[in-house]
């Protein structure tokens, strides 16, 4: 049986180094993933998950069990340190996230780019920053509105009306989408 990841902080902070290693297997793509999905490049991507396990690591000990899930903890370094890259970029436009980056330099630069990836992005461009953040928590990183909640400093109530009125639009988008592919 797998042990939850607050035994293993548990376990790393009586000295296990192997307890770290199992969080960082079980977190690393899920934060790469999270990470790409706002930033478009791979580089960047593994360089703020790179920061991220270095930052967890350095402060396991402040870990509080009883202020959140540790899932939720992580998710939120990683998000901090993004927004943290945005700032350091001195963008002139809103660092919410990369969708509103005019430039696709670094998705066109990125051999991992694949055509999947430009159609979700097109259809995700149509939401706000926060209903897109949400949404890739929910559907990507299967995560709980509380979780999610955690991350964004948001309501859970919050998070799922942002999650419903997202989805809602994105089905609108696809329905029009659909239709106008039969219509053509």
């Amino acid at each position: 049986m797998d042990a939850t990841d607050e035994q293993l902080v548990a376990d790393y902070r009586s000295g296990s180094s192997d307890a770290f290693e199992t969080l960082y297997e079980r977190y690393v793509r899920r934060l790469y993933d999270f990470v790409y999905f706002k930033t478009h490049h791979r580089e960047t991507a593994e360089d703020i998950v790179s920061q991220t396990f270095l930052q967890a690591f350095q402060n396991l000990g402040t870990f509080d069990s009883d202020r959140g899930v540790f899932s939720a903890w992580i998710h939120r370094i990683a998000r901090n340190l993004t927004f943290d890259h945005f700032r350091a970029m001195k963008l002139s436009v809103p660092i919410d996230d990369a969708w509103d980056i005019p430039s696709n330099a670094d998705v066109a630069r990125d051999a991992d780019a694949t055509l999947k990836v430009e159609k979700v992005r097109a259809y995700l461009q149509t939401l706000s920053p926060d209903q897109r953040e949400i949404i890739l928590l929910r559907l990507w990183q299967d995560l709980p509105f509380k979780e999610i909640a955690a991350i964004t400093g948001k309501s859970e109530a919050a998070c799922k009306m942002a999650y419903k009125r997202g989805t809602e639009r994105l089905r609108d988008e696809l329905l029009i989408a659909f239709l106008l592919l039969f219509l053509s």
